[in-house]
């Protein structure tokens, strides 16, 4: 019998979870069981998943869930240094020599788990099978533009915190692009044929900022790319790997440029494939934006969990995409459960 364990969030303003009580109710009737960390945040109410059969524990128990069982989350686990003996299903971000990836591989190592990262369950052309990717481009593009509108006030974007659903969002944001009194920026999405661009570029069109959509085809000289800087804002959306253009350089802070904001959506500075070379760390939900340059100013937005502002419409896409997957999860050992657990097992050999 397999055991899912879907553990309670620890990440602040983390609302998501990565299967409905629907999908509890249909893993339960393939023979699976299931447990439910009771949450003070989530968006589905405990209540659902109870009735639809799960067994419920209190929040954070997972350490000490029984051996077999499969741990479920979404984003990363308490960073400390305690082993990790469970498998574990999470977006780990382990695999681009982040070091925070790094350290939370030493802790699988020290307690014999392992990682099935979320980011990479494929099918056999590698093709991920489930992805926030659209509610992340959307949400970005949506807190980009408002640190836009912060610029033509003077300032830098203030906090920002969940929406209720896509309406409440759009009503907020169109009413204070229209208190600018400046016509709609002209924007650039990198990466728009996919998943995340598609969502970006639905968000700007619905505000009615004029978009240019690049994808692999633009971008496949290797760069430099001018005609980035000269769009007021760059939302990025490519999955950056080690052949990768920059699309950004670093010297791209210099005054001869119309570009303003970067909405970098993709979120991975630390990383060595990083394509956003003009700052070094990721902003959150109390402080979305960092200025890298003064005159004219260029804000980089670069949360790393922006699907949560979202969270019901990102959760009932992701959970719908997942769940087929996670059915199959009877068969670890085969299939896109299998894929993972190599590329897991390749980067732990490689450890220093």
């Amino acid at each position: 019998m397999v055991h899912l364990w879907v553990r309670s969030e620890s990440r602040a303003n983390e609302q998501r979870v990565g299967i409905t009580p629907e999908g509890v109710r249909r893993l339960i009737a393939r023979g699976f069981r299931v447990t439910v960390e009771e949450s003070p945040h989530r968006i589905l109410p405990i209540a659902g998943y109870a009735e639809a059969g799960a067994e419920i524990a209190p929040e954070g128990r997972w350490p000490a869930a029984p051996p077999p069982a499969v741990v479920f989350g979404l984003k990363e686990l308490p960073q400390d240094e305690t082993p990790l003996r469970h498998r574990h299903i999470m977006f780990g971000h382990a695999f681009k020599s982040q070091p925070a990836g790094q350290a939370l591989l030493r802790r699988f190592r020290a307690g014999g788990g392992s990682l099935y990262d979320l980011e990479y369950l494929t099918d056999d052309s590698g093709r991920r099978l489930a992805a926030f990717g659209y509610w992340a481009g959307y949400a970005g593009a949506a807190v980009s533009l408002k640190a836009w509108a912060a610029q033509r006030r003077g300032g830098l974007c203030g906090p920002v915190q969940a929406w209720h659903n896509r309406e409440l969002l759009l009503e907020e944001l169109r009413a204070e692009l229209d208190a600018t009194g400046a016509a709609r920026p002209r924007a650039i999405v990198v990466g728009a044929l996919g998943r995340v661009g598609s969502g970006a570029s639905d968000l700007l069109a619905a505000m009615g900022a004029p978009v240019t959509r690049w994808d692999m085809a633009e971008t496949a000289g290797g760069g430099p790319f001018p005609e980035i800087l000269a769009h007021e804002l760059f939302v990025n959306c490519i999955l950056a790997g080690p052949d990768s253009p920059v699309l950004v350089p670093p010297d791209a802070v210099d005054p001869a440029r119309l570009l303003t904001v970067i909405g970098d959506v993709a979120c991975d500075p630390t990383s060595a494939f990083n394509p956003v070379r003009v700052y070094d760390r990721v902003t959150d939900w109390a402080h979305p934006a960092i200025r890298v340059a003064g005159r004219p100013p260029l804000d980089v937005m670069a949360i790393d969990n922006l699907p949560s502002l979202l969270p019901r419409e990102s959760t009932l896409d992701y959970a719908g995409q997942l769940l087929p997957v996670l059915e199959a999860l009877d068969r670890i050992e085969e299939g896109p459960w299998d894929r993972a657990r190599q590329l897991f097992a390749r980067h732990l050999a490689a450890l220093a």
